[in-house]
């Protein structure tokens, strides 16, 4: 027997006492006993019988190629670690969502008892960090659309400054806070759910940086209040955009020509955070990212058959502070994967 069958015959031996101890008693996984105890024993009962890999060896036409075995050996090695990276992946999702869960529905029972007199409209902010730009938003915001008086909620997601003070120092304007950051999906999803909960009608999302402007609601609202739409999405490839990123603006153009093969449905700016949708059918779509969210929300609304609309919107240079979604090509691999995560599920 070779030194490389000793070595691989010690190895699987050792493997599957470590398995057997890791997982016995108290910490007893019956998925992750029988997977590596399956390595384990494959791993022996080739160091003992080589030729048991001259099937695989074959299918996959090394047959001739030298140390043809080990080579098809190493290949469903790696097959079988992308499997578990994939299913750790699946683990710490499943996870991740029943934390959301918890986490919503006690932060929901906590602070709904934190806010009254939600109007029939109301702008939804997440805010992290940014009292600078809450400061000169806030006051903007229109009292009024028609007849229907018009509110704020401010979701204040871990901030370190005074985002909560400065919102909470306007009469109209009401704050919660996430005890840490989470991301402004998460933020959202807690304002959603308080929105809900007090029968809120329509909401409309800006967000905190200040390049959204407070007199483009009223023609956002429209296709609602007209009974056009169910989702209206502010686009600032129809209306107008002062931002200063090029790269950005690309991608834009690029993801929301992906959306809209994906999807088969039109759409030109799938990362505006300016939307304004009715509470009763936007509670009808599936939403579970913290980041990179706005393609989410535009894909579920089109897989359950909401009624969108797309309305001209100028996107503004952000006043204070920087932006928090980090470098563009890594925003940009971010939102790609978002995407497809959501068009797949």
């Amino acid at each position: 027997m070779s030194n490389l069958r000793i070595f691989g015959l010690v190895l699987g031996l050792l493997l599957l006492v470590i398995t057997f101890v890791s997982y016995r008693g108290p910490r007893w996984k019956r998925w992750n006993f029988t997977l590596f105890t399956l390595f384990s024993l494959g791993l022996i009962a080739v160091s003992i019988d080589p030729d048991m890999l001259n099937f695989f060896r074959d299918v996959l036409s090394l047959g001739k190629a030298s140390r043809g075995r080990i080579i098809s050996l190493l290949i469903l090695s790696n097959i079988l670690c992308i499997f578990f990276i994939f299913l750790n992946f699946s683990k710490n999702e499943n996870l991740r969502l029943q934390f959301d869960r918890l986490v919503r529905h006690l932060g929901s029972r906590h602070q709904m008892e934190l806010i009254s007199g939600l109007q029939p409209i109301m702008v939804l902010i997440p805010a992290f960090n940014e009292a600078e730009n809450l400061a000169e938003l806030l006051p903007k915001l229109p009292e009024r659309v028609g007849d229907l008086p018009v509110g704020a909620l401010v979701v204040d997601d871990g901030s370190e400054d005074d985002t909560a003070s400065v919102a909470g120092g306007f009469d109209r304007v009401q704050v919660v806070k996430n005890p840490i950051n989470r991301g402004g999906g998460a933020a959202l999803r807690l304002g959603y759910d308080l929105l809900n909960h007090a029968g809120v009608d329509i909401c409309i999302t800006m967000d905190a940086d200040g390049q959204h402007r407070p007199e483009d609601i009223e023609n956002l609202l429209r296709p609602i209040l007209e009974d056009r739409a169910d989702f209206v999405i502010g686009s600032r490839v129809k209306g107008e955009n002062r931002s200063v990123s090029p790269l950005r603006t690309l991608g834009v153009y690029v993801f929301g020509a992906l959306i809209s093969l994906l999807m088969g449905k039109k759409i030109t700016d799938p990362s505006s955070g300016f939307r304004a949708f009715r509470m009763s059918a936007i509670g009808t779509v599936e939403l579970n990212e913290d980041q990179y969210h706005t393609s989410e929300l535009i894909i579920e609304a089109v897989k359950k058959g909401l009624r969108i609309e797309e309305c001209p919107v100028t996107i503004l240079k952000r006043r204070h502070g920087k932006s928090k979604k980090g470098k563009d090509w890594l925003y940009g691999i971010h939102f790609a994967r978002i995407i497809f995560k959501t068009w797949w599920r």
